[in-house]
């Protein structure tokens, strides 16, 4: 079984659609700058998010920006990018969990 973090480990990139490319910004001020950011700070707590995996498997992850802004990002894994899907602050309960 493939732990949720190594599924990072073979991505060289990210794949934006038009359709997610402005989502987050326009429902939750989250850019895709900042999307991409959480990925590469630590730490990153990434889990398998089988309760909306219809088509293909999607994760979540919990990561900080390069300015400790706190998101919680949805995510798939396509042609070794990552697709973000959906991106938010993290909200009480998920920051208790990363500060953990």
């Amino acid at each position: 079984m493939v732990k949720p973090t190594d599924i990072l480990a073979d991505c060289s990139g990210f794949m934006w659609d038009d359709g997610n490319d402005t989502k987050s910004w326009d429902k939750h001020e989250v850019s895709r700058t900042e999307c991409e950011q959480i990925f590469f700070n630590q730490p990153l707590i990434v889990k398998r998010d089988s309760m909306h995996a219809e088509r293909e498997a999607r994760y979540y992850v919990l990561g900080r920006t390069d300015f400790n802004r706190l998101l919680f990002a949805a995510f798939a894994v396509r042609d070794n990018q990552i697709r973000v899907i959906s991106a938010r602050d993290m909200s009480e309960h998920e920051k208790a969990r990363y500060r953990k």
